[in-house]
């Protein structure tokens, strides 16, 4: 994966983007929360196993010193509308207290090396129409990304 050294204030930290493992779970279940969806550990310790155990799904962290405060989780899919496979980035989260430090752009530059290394010919993502979000639609525009669609959801 990636390794690099990580400036915040004075302080310098090494900094690695990686595959996530199963101690990183209660700070996933952290993450999860900072995207609105508050998560237990056991409860994230569930999905994570059977995330895991999904050969078309992939997790990536940030690592700053040693603590994950970021996290993309992507899948792979096959078009029907098409020919060739995507990547869905079903969720993708840095923590409130390291953005703005660059870390959101080289996980997400990460996500899109991997994509292309499992044959993707596109990537994709959803981001919700809440009013907290307007930053992260920002930030995926400037990233080059844009509005193709409306999603649409029901509780089954």
């Amino acid at each position: 994966m990636m390794a690099a050294l990580l400036s915040i204030g004075r302080e310098y930290y090494i900094m690695k983007i990686r595959e996530a493992c199963s101690s990183d779970i209660p700070q996933l279940a952290y993450l999860m929360g900072q995207l609105g969806y508050t998560t237990s550990v056991e409860q994230m310790r569930m999905r994570f196993e059977k995330i895991s155990a999904q050969p078309s799904y992939h997790t990536l962290v940030i690592d700053v010193g040693g603590k994950v405060v970021g996290m993309s989780g992507l899948c792979t899919g096959i078009f029907y509308e098409s020919d060739g496979i995507y990547v869905r980035i079903v969720a993708f989260v840095v923590d409130d207290t390291y953005r703005k430090k660059g870390l959101g752009k080289l996980l997400l530059a990460e996500s899109e090396e991997w994509a292309r290394s499992k044959g993707a010919v596109g990537i994709v993502l959803n981001s919700g129409n809440r009013t907290e979000r307007i930053a992260a639609h920002a930030f995926y525009k400037a990233m080059g990304y844009w509005g193709k669609s409306t999603g649409f959801a029901k509780r089954l």
